[in-house]
């Protein structure tokens, strides 16, 4: 059986004008469909030709068989030319090693396995043909720095100097980046002051919009004047980015009369002008606020600037209807989507399976994931965070279970989201004795607690009374080191916009 997919999950005609104001007079009774059509492959499969095996030429005799009947003549044979097999495959095992190892690292980078990647790194740097490249640092930085390990990523620059590299300004910008993302706001200003002190390694804009992006959601708007300050000094100007990031600042701070000033003065500018990801930024603010009337209009606003959307605009979109239940809207902005062609995403289906999720609508969330599969999407750690939560807000636990298992044997990195999806539904369950297990498997892991981890924990120990326990936990919050979990949607500032890899 295969899933066919239809052309949306709802099945009406969108009107020519924007997602948004036609989602406005989509008639409240239609409701989300999801079809499956099975399908046979016998006939394609019965009408394509045998495939015939064609050696190399050179190789072997160049025979090549064919449906159609030819007379044998010995002019057609040829005598192989000796050993060419034999000396093409001592040279693919002489390279067997090389290749073994560098795929090995690029795969566990790929897959966002730190320790995997630093392991192989290790036997990569013990080979005769290894040579330091900035390349192979500046990815492991970055792949260090989003796995929340700023100690490791320090280690690793270190070591990077000690073999003799120099280092570069795009690896003390990632480096900072690691810093950053793990709140180490301190130790990423001692690494810009470095940077000043090295004339090759000069700040730029890419480094200021990561401190500034820093400072911005640790609230520290004193320091963002500070740093506009030190580039005004170098002559450096904020592009989009940095305002964009500052724009988003504001508004999540709640400090809407400077975000509006950022976005006047962006309007005024002929070198900052706003662009889709200032869109993304505002719409995803009032979006995520559950204010939808506000998003509506300045989604219509910046297209009346002419400000196209993109993908993400349309994931936003979808995000914060699902959120208000909206599923009409939600199925209008997909259905637009299909019809300007534009391809639907991970994140899109994610949001659609978190809407079901949060609702504990299991049937049609599982119709949602079986599509996105059928459609060739890989699913992420996002994807399985909303399923066990989904599971677990309907009770049936037994699925849970089902789901950690599949993530497993997908190879879904497990970072600090997973863990509190899983203790979630350990909560749900009431099962204390597995909230202690998936918690020591997180430390094994080296996948650091957040200050949701630490309240879902108490909250279920503090229901059955266990006072020594809550004790324990409220200590060990209280020597917590901040960690910015990476964002589980898009986010409209991406860290790819920043750092230039």
């Amino acid at each position: 059986m295969v899933l066919s997919l239809s052309s949306s999950f709802l099945h009406s005609a969108l009107p020519n004008a924007s997602p948004a104001a036609a989602a406005a007079v989509t008639p409240t009774h239609r409701r989300l469909i999801i079809t499956s059509s099975s399908s046979s492959h016998h006939s394609a499969t019965a009408a394509s030709p045998v495939k015939k095996k064609h050696w190399k030429v050179g190789e072997y005799p160049g025979l090549i068989e064919s449906s159609i009947p030819q007379m044998s003549s010995d002019k057609s044979k040829r005598t192989p030319i000796k050993n060419i097999k034999k000396k093409v495959d001592k040279k693919n095992n002489a390279k067997a090693w090389a290749n073994t190892v560098t795929e090995a690292l690029s795969d566990a980078i790929e897959k966002k396995q730190w320790q995997r990647a630093l392991q192989v790194f290790e036997m990569l740097k013990g080979q005769s043909f290894y040579q330091p490249k900035e390349g192979t640092y500046m990815k492991l930085l970055v792949l260090l720095g989003r796995s929340g390990q700023p100690g490791q990523a320090c280690d690793l620059f270190d070591e990077m100097v000690e073999q003799g590299m120099e280092p570069t300004s795009e690896l003390y910008t990632a480096l900072i980046a690691a810093c950053c993302r793990s709140n180490l706001i301190s130790k990423a200003f001692t690494f810009l002051e470095q940077m000043k002190s090295l004339p090759n390694c000069q700040p730029d804009v890419y480094t200021f919009s990561i401190l500034i992006k820093a400072c911005i959601d640790a609230g520290a708007f004193n320091l963002v004047e500070s740093l506009y300050d030190q580039m005004a000094e170098r002559l450096i100007t904020p592009n989009t980015v940095t305002q964009n990031i500052v724009l988003s600042g504001y508004g999540k701070a709640g400090k809407y009369e400077e975000m509006e000033k950022i976005l006047s003065r962006m309007l005024d500018s002929t070198t900052c002008k706003p662009d889709v990801w200032t869109m993304n930024t505002i719409i995803s603010l009032y979006g995520n606020e559950g204010k939808i009337e506000m998003m509506e209009r300045w989604y219509e606003k910046f297209r009346n600037f002419g400000i196209e959307p993109e993908t993400r605009t349309f994931n936003i979109l979808i995000g914060a209807y699902g959120k208000k239940r909206m599923y009409d809207k939600m199925s209008s902005v997909m259905e637009y989507m299909r019809r300007l062609s534009f391809p639907w995403t991970t994140s899109t289906y994610n949001n659609v399976i978190e809407a079901f999720s949060d609702a504990g609508d299991v049937k049609h969330m599982e119709c949602t994931f079986d599509q996105m599969r059928a459609e060739g999407m890989r699913a992420d750690t996002k994807t399985f965070c909303c399923l066990i939560r989904g599971y677990a807000n309907a009770g049936l636990f037994h699925k849970v279970i089902s789901s950690v298992q599949l993530a497993g044997r997908l190879e879904i990195p497990e970072n600090t989201s997973f863990f509190n999806a899983v203790i979630y539904a350990c909560s749900k369950a009431q099962d204390l004795m597995e909230i202690e297990r998936v918690f020591k498997r997180m430390k094994d892991k080296l996948c650091r607690p957040d200050s949701m981890t630490y309240s879902m924990m108490i909250d279920a120990y503090r229901k059955e009374g266990m006072s020594d326990k809550v004790y324990a936990l409220e200590q060990e919050k209280q020597q917590m080191v901040p960690v910015k979990v990476p964002p589980e949607t898009e986010s409209p500032i991406e860290e790819d916009r920043i750092i230039a890899i």
